[in-house]
C-alpha cells in the first residue's frame, strides 16, 4: 500500500513557477473536442439520502436516473468530513492538510482562512485550454472578517463568472440574511430574483450561462454547489406538501433535496435540448455526511447503514452518494466499489481535457479516466485522511484515517485507541481489529504517519503567492 499516488496528466515532482505553466498552455491543447464539465456538489447530503441508495421516502428521481445511466461510485468519499476542506480538494486535487483549509471557515479553527492564491485550480486549467469558466452556489473558501465580502473571489481562481455566496443560505427564500445580502455577482452584491427555492435561484443563473458558451460553441466548465441540504434548510410549500405525512423537520428536508434534483433535472434536460449532453461530462456528489445533532435537533439526514455523521471520520461523515455521468465515454450504466475520492476530480479533469497542469504541490488525487474505460478495478494508492478536533467533536472517530481496498485503520496516531475494521466485510465499523490484526495496523498506522508529516512539510513549503 503507497498513501501518495500520482496521476496520468498531472506530474507530482519538480514545481514549475504559475507563470511558466501559463506560458506552456497553449501549446498543451488537446486536438480532439474536451468536454464540457458540469460539477454539481450538494451540502450535508447523506449517502443514504437518495432514492437509488434506498431511502424509504425521499424522491429524487433525476439522480436515480443518472446512477441508472452511468456510473455510480459506491465507496466515494469526501476528502474532509466537514464543507470547506472537500471544496478545496475538488478544485485542486489535495488534501486540506496539503492547501491549508482544514476546517469549515468561519470558525476561526482553520489553519488558512482562505484558499491560497499559489494553488493551481482545475477553474485555471479549463481557462488555459479555451473553456470558459462559471461558479454558481456556495463558495466558502474564503472570506473577509471585516466586511463580510468574498476574498478571494471566484473569479481570482479561474472563473470567468461567478454568482456565489461565502457560505450557508437559507434553501428556501436565500436572500433573508441578516446584514450584508448572501449573493455576489462577478463581485457585485446580487439584490434581483432571489426569492423562491435557492436551487432553482442558482440553475436560473447556470443554465443562461452553458447556453451562452452552446451557442458560441465553446466548451464549458460550470461548478454548481448547491446550498441543500445544509441547515438552514427549507423547502417551499409545493416541496414540503411531497412529504405531508412526515414530521415538519424532515419535509423541509427531504422537500428541499427534492427541489434541488428538479433543478438537476432541469440542466439535464437543458444539456439534450442544446444537443451537448453527449459530450457532458456531469459529476455529482456530496461535500460530507449528514449533520448530527450539532445544530438543533438532529437532522433527518441519512447516511445510510454506516457509522457517525458529519465531522466524523467514520464511514458515515465521509461516504458520500456520487454519480458520474458521460453519454460518449460511459456508453453504459455501471456502479463502482473502488474507493475514489473528491480529490480525484482535480486529475481526472485534467485528462480529460486533455491537459498536463502542473498543481502547486503533490496531488492526493488519481485520474479516473481508466476506471471510466474499464481498465482500473481497485485503487493504486491508499487513501488517506485528516481532520481537527478531539473525540467529542469528531463524534468519536480518531483524526487520521487510512484506508485502502480492505482495510481501513483510524487511529491518533498511537497504538492506543486505535480502530481497524475490514470496510469490505464490515462496512459498518463494529468489530475492531485492531487487537487480533496488529501487524496490519502497525503498517498502515506508519504509512499514515508518514503521509501526515509530509503533508505538513507541503503546506509550510507551498506559501502563499498572490497571481500574476
Amino acid at each position: 500500500m503507497q498513501v501518495q499516488g500520482g496521476s496520468a496528466g498531472c506530474r507530482t515532482g519538480s514545481v514549475l513557477t504559475r507563470r511558466a505553466f501559463f506560458a506552456l498552455a497553449p501549446a498543451l491543447a488537446q486536438a480532439a473536442a474536451p468536454p464540457n464539465i458540469v460539477l454539481l456538489l450538494s451540502d450535508d447530503q447523506g449517502w443514504g439520502d437518495t432514492g437509488y441508495n434506498g431511502h424509504p421516502v425521499l424522491k429524487t428521481p433525476h439522480l436515480d436516473a443518472m446512477a441508472a445511466a452511468g456510473l455510480r461510485f459506491d465507496r466515494f468519499y469526501a476528502a474532509a468530513p466537514v464543507c470547506s476542506p472537500t471544496r478545496g480538494s475538488c478544485l485542486t486535487g489535495r488534501h486540506p492538510f496539503r492547501y491549508g483549509i482544514t476546517w469549515a471557515l468561519g470558525h476561526g479553527v482553520s489553519r488558512d482562512e482562505s484558499l491560497r492564491e499559489s494553488e493551481v485550480t482545475i477553474a485555471e486549467v479549463a481557462q488555459a485550454a479555451g473553456y470558459t469558466t462559471g461558479h454558481f452556489g456556495k463558495w466558502h473558501l474564503g472570506v473577509d472578517k471585516r466586511n463580510g465580502e468574498l476574498i478571494p473571489t471566484p473569479g481570482r481562481h479561474g472563473f470567468d463568472r461567478w454568482f456565489s455566496t461565502e457560505k450557508k443560505v437559507p434553501t428556501y427564500n436565500p436572500d433573508t440574511v441578516e446584514g450584508d445580502g448572501p449573493y455576489y455577482e462577478d463581485g457585485r452584491r446580487a439584490t434581483a430574483d432571489l426569492a423562491g427555492d435557492d436551487s432553482r435561484v442558482l440553475m436560473d443563473r447556470a443554465i443562461p450561462f452553458i447556453e451562452a458558451a452552446a451557442a458560441a460553441k465553446r466548451p464549458f466548465l460550470a461548478v454548481i454547489w448547491f446550498h441543500s441540504p445544509h441547515e438552514p434548510v427549507l423547502a417551499g410549500p409545493e416541496h414540503r406538501r411531497m412529504y405531508a405525512a412526515e414530521p415538519e423537520k424532515a419535509q423541509h428536508y427531504y422537500g428541499a433535496i427534492t427541489a434541488m434534483d428538479e433543478q438537476i433535472g432541469r440542466l439535464r434536460r437543458t444539456l439534450r435540448e442544446l444537443g451537448v449532453a453527449g459530450n457532458t461530462l456531469v459529476w455529482f456528489s456530496s461535500d460530507n455526511g449528514p449533520e448530527g445533532d450539532a445544530i438543533g435537533p438532529r437532522s433527518p439526514g441519512s447516511a445510510g447503514p454506516f457509522r457517525g455523521r458529519k465531522r466524523s471520520l467514520f464511514e458515515g461523515g465521509i461516504r458520500v452518494p456520487a454519480i458520474l455521468e458521460w453519454p460518449s465515454r460511459v456508453t453504459r450504466p455501471a456502479v463502482t466499489n473502488m474507493v475514489c475520492s473528491t480529490s480525484d476530480v482535480f486529475p481526472t479533469l485534467v485528462e480529460a481535457m486533455g491537459r498536463r497542469a502542473q498543481p502547486a504541490g503533490p496531488l492526493d488525487g488519481i485520474s479516473l479516466l481508466p476506471l471510466l474505460d474499464g481498465k482500473m478495478r481497485q485503487r493504486p494508492s491508499s487513501l488517506a485522511f485528516e481532520t481537527q478536533g478531539d473525540r467529542r467533536q469528531t463524534r468519536g472517530s480518531p483524526r487520521l484515517a487510512l484506508i485502502e481496498n480492505r482495510y481501513k485503520l483510524l487511529t491518533d496516531g498511537t497504538a492506543e485507541g486505535e480502530m481497524l475494521y475490514d470496510v469490505l466485510a464490515d462496512p459498518r465499523e463494529r468489530i475492531n481489529l485492531a487487537g487480533s490484526r496488529p501487524a496490519v495496523a502497525d503498517v498502515m498506522r506508519r504509512q499514515l504517519l508518514r503521509w501526515s508529516e509530509q503533508c505538513a512539510r507541503d503546506y509550510g513549503a507551498s506559501g502563499n503567492v498572490a497571481k500574476p
